[in-house]
């Protein structure tokens, strides 16, 4: 049996990827390589869940704190930093492990990314001018329906943006948002991927980020948050605008107070879970366990399924 060439382990929010990953990363010598699309942004650590360097157990993460707070990152950077950090490790005889939650990413990576023509604010315009007149985004929709059924079919009526984004696409270039993506490519392509995906009852999901969100304020999230402002990060600047920051940065404008807002984070958590969880779904050849990974018995389940792929337990 040839064993993979990287291994994933993916899931919602609170599942216990990154406890799982540095027990898989120990096992199998392995380094991580981050999946998450707010981690790369420096300074923002709380909110965000980095693991410490304490707790890391000695393994190496990589793409984390690699982007200014005022620096744009999306899914192709990723794409390209992530196929270079793997092949660096694969260069050390070391597995790569790419750990996170963040599907779009992990899209990119091992099926690519089509990264389409640049905005055209004109056009844009008049796509948004059209559904005004005829009741809004549904009616782009029923339009959308017309050119392209896929991607019509993936959108939800409702979605302003991204039908605004596919019809932009049909319009500019001739063709269906659909078919540029059929002709895109992974920049990993030739490499065997092995993806774990956990998942676990919504009721630990509930009790999991309702205890989350009461352990970052009480490390100081609102006091982090505060630094980064006095460092001179705009409220402008794209993490701020994510979970968790955007609304404890409403709460510091005084928009409610911390209980609420705690409650809001916790709630806008389970809602976050439960897209993550779709999206994963839709990702072709995962391998699901049922779980958080920071139980034994995950643990033990996720390595003896590694162990059947063909990869040798350094331990």
């Amino acid at each position: 049996m040839t064993p993979p060439d990287v291994a994933a382990i993916l899931g919602p929010t609170t599942v216990g990827k990154s406890a799982l990953a540095i027990a898989v990363a120990q096992r199998f010598n392995g380094e991580i390589v981050n999946c998450d699309s707010t981690a790369v942004y420096r300074g923002f650590d709380i909110g965000t869940d980095k693991v410490p360097l304490t707790e890391q157990g000695g393994i190496p993460h990589h793409l984390i704190d690699i982007v200014e707070p005022t620096n744009e990152y999306n899914a192709a950077d990723f794409a390209r930093d992530a196929a270079r950090v793997i092949r660096e490790i694969r260069g050390r005889g070391r597995l790569p492990l790419v750990v996170g939650g963040t599907g779009l990413y992990y899209r990119a990576l091992t099926r690519g990314l089509f990264p389409g023509p640049g905005k055209q604010a004109s056009l844009r315009a008049r796509l948004e001018r059209i559904a005004a007149r005829h009741g809004g985004a549904p009616f782009l929709h029923r339009m959308l329906a017309r050119t392209d059924p896929t991607s019509a079919a993936r959108i939800q009526p409702k979605d302003l943006k991204r039908l605004v984004r596919a019809l932009e696409v049909f319009w500019l270039t001739g063709r269906p948002l659909t078919a540029h993506f059929a002709a895109t490519a992974s920049p990993i392509a030739d490499l065997r991927v092995l993806a774990i995906a956990l998942r676990q009852p919504a009721e630990e999901t509930l009790r999991r980020v309702t205890r989350r969100v009461d352990q970052q304020f009480e490390r100081g999230l609102l006091d982090e948050m505060r630094t980064l402002l006095a460092r001179g990060v705009p409220e402008t600047a794209r993490p701020f605008g994510g979970l968790v920051y955007r609304q404890a940065l409403e709460h510091l404008h005084g928009v409610r107070d911390e209980a609420a807002t705690r409650a809001l984070i916790a709630q806008e958590n389970r809602r976050y879970a439960r897209r993550q969880l779709i999206w994963f779904r839709k990702e072709p050849n995962l391998r699901w366990f049922d779980g958080p990974g920071d139980l034994p018995a995950t643990r033990v389940a996720v390595c003896q399924c590694l162990r059947d792929a063909g990869l040798i337990d350094a331990s």
